[in-house]
């Protein structure tokens, strides 16, 4: 699956490239190349609850991005890679995060190649946001993804609001830790052996559409995807064996946000169709900033959510009947230094995850980044969490930008 995939963006790099050298020669080019080269080191302080995992993960990521536009900009090509070097072979991984050519003309937009796309209001968990693959091994929330092989057309009214209309070519798979990681289940999961529903596999043609618009302190978004879905579904034997297979799904997805005063209020609800499974989840909840404290610009923020999930214990997510709390501190000072503390509690057992997010610039072209998660009293029922209660731990990044 893999040589298919190499194939897939070799053979999209080489449209891209014909798009571009079929074009007259174009004047005023700009060209705009950054690279990040990032050293981390997560510790997992607590003893591993499986054989043969690590405690002590230093790794080295690599991050290169590439412009290149004309036409006034409204023609560009667009490359940002990644590359991770860790104790974890399966999380020393590659990917082209986005390789995609994209034209804008007038009230309209169009990209073609691999990209990535996000949907979705809400701090603790993103329902909505469905177009691309969660890539598991680097983060533990889920914010960071893989890349999207696609074809977007963009139509934008002042009227009527913005239409996006998506059409996905190839699936990508998830990949979960391997013997030596943490964040795991007792068998390790080769995302090789997970099954696709669809006879077509990886090459089921998926489609996706998102309306959005504003009216007045409200910003609204519809959307409906139908294809492979991002999320595997798991199902264990008598022996604890994991069976899982990637189902095809319909999901419609509602986002709103609420702008009044200094509150956000924020929703965001999906209804996931499957032949194996249905469930409706929401999130919903509301940030107040104080602004400007000191009067130097210290803006402090307290966030709140409750998160709904019918699938119960079977959410892939763990986050079934949840409340999160936190608050988002940001100094704007020149360093842009900022600090997210919060907890997610399970209003039906003991379980309660602790996280705080950090980062600060020093220098000219340096960042720190701090990172800690610590799962406390997991109970042993929780489907997924209770093979995670371990592995708290704490992470550090050093970055130096080029």
């Amino acid at each position: 699956m893999r040589i298919k995939y190499i194939y897939l963006v070799t053979s999209l790099l080489f449209g891209i490239i014909s798009m571009y050298s079929q074009n007259e020669t174009p004047k005023n080019v700009n060209h705009d190349f950054e690279l990040e080269l990032e050293s981390e080191y997560r510790y997992f302080y607590e003893d591993a609850l499986f054989e043969g995992q690590e405690d002590h993960f230093p790794s080295l990521a690599i991050r290169p991005e590439y412009t290149i536009d004309w036409n006034k900009g409204y023609e560009s090509i667009n490359f940002k890679g990644f590359f991770r070097l860790d104790v974890d072979d399966e999380r020393t991984h590659w990917d082209i995060r986005e390789l995609y050519y994209q034209k804008a003309k007038n009230n309209w937009e169009f990209s073609l190649g691999l990209k990535k796309v996000y949907w979705g209001v809400a701090e603790s968990n993103h329902l909505v946001d469905i177009i691309n693959q969660t890539d598991a091994v680097e983060t533990f929330d889920g914010e960071e993804k893989l890349g999207q092989p696609m074809a977007q057309f963009t139509w934008i009214t002042q009227k009527f609001g913005t239409f996006d209309f998506f059409y996905l070519p190839y699936h990508r798979k998830r990949t979960f830790a391997g013997e030596k990681g943490r964040l795991r289940f007792p068998t390790v999961i080769d995302k090789d052996d997970l099954e696709y529903e669809s006879s077509a596999k990886e090459w089921r043609q998926d489609l996706a559409f998102r309306w959005k618009h504003y009216f007045d302190i409200f910003d609204i978004g519809l959307s409906h995807f139908y294809g492979t879905g991002r999320e595997p579904l798991f199902t264990f034997d008598t022996e604890g064996n994991i069976n899982a297979f990637y189902p095809v799904i319909n999901q419609t997805g509602l986002e709103l946000q609420i702008t009044h005063d200094a509150f956000l209020w924020k929703l965001e609800s999906i209804y996931r169709n499957a032949d194996v499974q249905d469930f409706f989840a929401l999130v919903a909840g509301l940030e107040y900033t104080f602004s400007n404290i000191d009067g130097n610009g210290l803006d402090i923020g307290l966030l709140g959510e409750y998160l709904y999930d019918e699938r119960d214990e079977l959410a892939l997510n763990a986050l079934q009947n949840d409340v999160f709390f936190g608050s988002r501190i940001a100094f704007n000072d020149t360093q842009d230094t900022s600090i997210l503390i919060g907890g997610i509690a399970d209003l039906e057992s003991s379980s309660t995850i602790f996280s705080l997010e950090a980062s600060r610039r020093f220098g000219s072209s340096w960042t720190a980044e701090i990172e800690a998660r610590i799962f406390n009293d997991i109970d042993r029922n929780e489907f997924i969490l209770s093979n995670f209660r371990e592995d708290s731990f704490f992470r550090i990044s050093i970055s130096k930008y080029f």
